[in-house]
Parts: structure tokens; sequence; C-alpha cells
């Protein structure tokens, strides 16, 4: 499903629809501006009515995307999976009051299903992607990377040998 159209967000909790989709990097221009590409992102988008008796949406990402490793600048696949329970209230003050650990959203009669997963992704990701383990690309020889006092050493000997 390459476009999803808005949903009405307490409809769509209290009928508990279910929506699921596909949605590319086309679809998803924040992710896209932040340096991240790929084959786009699994989702389904359930409403319901949780334990709390309260309308809300449980929004569930699965895939992968490739980002730049903050440490090498080299390309990063990082694994996307998300299952997300979220809240709904009728106003940003009420969301802001609230002193729990409940994820909120303000429900809305429009809300993009593109924007609600682009939104959850980014506060998924990591401040600094990187690789478990990175391959430096300040390694010239490919080999062991030398110690700074072996740099000074050698920077020394020479220095000697032109006197």
């Amino acid at each position: 499903m390459s476009e999803v159209a808005a949903i009405d967000g307490l409809a769509f909790a209290s009928n508990a629809v279910v929506l699921e989709g596909r949605l590319g990097m086309e679809s998803l221009p924040r992710l896209a501006e932040s340096g991240a590409s790929g084959g786009g992102l699994h989702f389904v988008l359930t409403g319901e009515i949780n334990e709390r008796n309260k309308p809300g949406l449980r929004l569930v990402v699965d895939g992968s995307m490739r980002i730049v490793c903050q440490r090498c600048l080299g390309r990063l696949v990082l694994p996307v999976q998300l299952d997300v329970q979220l809240e709904f209230v009728p106003s940003e003050a009420e969301m802001l009051a609230a002193g729990d650990e409940v994820d909120r959203i303000v429900a809305g009669h429009a809300m993009s299903v593109a924007a609600l997963v682009e939104d959850e992704v980014l506060l998924a990701l990591p401040m600094v992607p990187r690789h478990v383990q990175c391959s430096s690309a300040a390694r010239m020889d490919g080999g062991a990377k030398a110690s700074s006092f072996q740099a000074l050493a050698a920077l020394r000997k020479t220095n000697r040998q032109g006197d």
C-alpha cells in the first residue's frame, strides 16, 4: 500500500478497525530527510479500547532502513521493530497535564497514518546510530591502527635524522 489515507481516530478506535499496509520512503519525508533509505516499513494499526477503558491505537511496525553510522560514516542497516500503544486525549493540554507513563496522542478526525508511523519510528531511532563493531574509515592500511605513541616515536625519529 503506497498511499494511506487519514483515519478518524475515535471512530477507528471504537469500531476496532485494523489497517495493514506498507509505507515506502516516499511516504516518510522526515525520515528520508534524515538520510534514511530503504524499501519501506510494514505496519499494522489497530483501533482499541484499552484496559483503562480509553480509546486508542496499537501500532506495530516492522522493517529495516539504511542510515549513516555516526562512527565510521558507512551505511548501517537498522532493523525497525515497534509495538506501541497510544491512548487518545481530547486536547494537547490534557496530554501535557498527565503525570504518568502512558503514551498519548490527540484524537483527530483526519489523522494521517503515514505521519503517525513516521512519528513513532523517529522517536524510536537511536540518538547516535552506529555499528556494533565498526571498521573505522581512519584505518588507511587495512591493518591495525598505530597507537598515538608509535606515531610520536616515528616523528621523533624523523626529526633526529634531520639534525
